[in-house]
């Protein structure tokens, strides 16, 4: 099934834009596998997830899919595949397809643990950031992002002349501040690897002046991160279900953040946040867990598989889903922010 699924998808994608193959993919596109159910805790959830809402598979046969980011220009949804060290890219028009590898790792020493990129993100000028596993840095894809080629520059990858662990996700705050979380699962042995160079798992601001600031230091695995819309919170994701909590930090105007308080409990991974700033949590019970401002579980898109990560596209009321070997994507009635 899963070579099968990804192969038609694929085929998909080569196709030109004649008005009989045009038809071929709506007629695609309107047939896609579904997985999973909607799970509706609380009436609010009605007006975010329309009755009706599916869970739709655009892509399969990964084997660890994360960090999903809307890239306008190319009307399409990067995502990185862990394992494979690799970028794929998903568009209506052309499916699935590899869009960059290697991702995270590029040096030519084989070595285990998890190679790829984690989070993707666009900064003001719209070109792509990487957290990367492998390289243990911060970086900037250098090529086009119509004619990808693996050319990065280091955006960062020390802080007080030591080694970060393996970046996971990053957010960016209006003036181009970067926000970013450093657990130890890029590190081939984890938090007892003899490369770790720092005591702890951090969150940290990259300025955009270069100054590098630990921002939070008694997270045991900070995971996903995301603003909310005004920007005056940040949340972080801890995605250890020995300290399984959601905390949210008030943001100063000089971007320093105040003592942090539990927003939920519970673990976490990927964040997304929309335009009415309720929180969408990937990971609990095989899923996204859709809470409200004021950390209330409204429901949740049961995917029945491990679930990594999400991100809001198209023009903003569609949820992209980072799902163990899938790529999913669920219709919303609300959009998410930057839309």
């Amino acid at each position: 099934m899963k070579k099968l699924l990804i192969t038609i998808i694929l085929t998909f994608g080569l196709f030109s834009c004649s008005e009989t193959e045009k038809t071929d993919q709506n007629r695609y596109l309107e047939s896609l596998p579904v997985i999973g159910s909607i799970v509706r805790v609380d009436s609010r959830l009605d007006d975010i997830v329309p009755q009706g809402a599916k869970l739709e598979i655009l892509a399969d046969g990964h084997e660890w899919t994360e960090g999903p980011v809307w890239v306008p220009a190319l009307e399409a949804v990067l995502y990185s595949d862990i394992p494979n060290n690799a970028i794929y890219r998903w568009s209506k028009n052309r499916g699935a397809s590899l869009w960059l590898k290697p991702a995270g790792y590029t040096g030519e020493t084989k070595r285990a643990g998890e190679l790829g990129s984690n989070g993707l993100l666009l900064d003001r000028e719209g070109r792509l950031l990487l957290a990367q596993h492998g390289d243990r840095r911060l970086a900037r894809l250098t090529s086009s992002l119509d004619a990808p080629k693996a050319e990065f520059e280091t955006v960062v990858e020390k802080v007080d002349a030591k080694r970060f662990n393996s970046p996971n996700d990053l957010a960016m705050r209006a003036n181009g501040d970067i926000y970013f979380t450093d657990p130890p699962y890029g590190l081939v042995y984890g938090v007892e690897d003899p490369a770790k160079e720092l005591a702890v798992q951090g969150v940290y601001r990259l300025e955009t002046d270069g100054r590098v600031t630990q921002l939070i230091d008694d997270l045991t695995r900070p995971n996903g991160i995301a603003f909310s819309p005004d920007q005056q919170l940040l949340y972080v994701a801890n995605s250890d279900e020995k300290q399984p909590v959601i905390m949210v930090y008030p943001v100063a105007p000089n971007g320093e953040l105040g003592n942090g308080k539990i927003f939920f409990n519970s673990w976490g991974d990927g964040l997304a946040v929309d335009q009415q700033g309720r929180l969408y949590v990937a990971g609990p019970d095989n899923g996204v867990m859709i809470l409200s401002p004021d950390g209330e579980h409204l429901g949740s898109l049961n995917t029945t598989q491990r679930t990594s990560n999400c991100t809001f596209g198209d023009e903003g009321a569609t949820l992209y889903i980072t799902s163990d070997m899938y790529l999913l994507r669920v219709q919303l009635s609300v959009k998410g922010m930057g839309f």
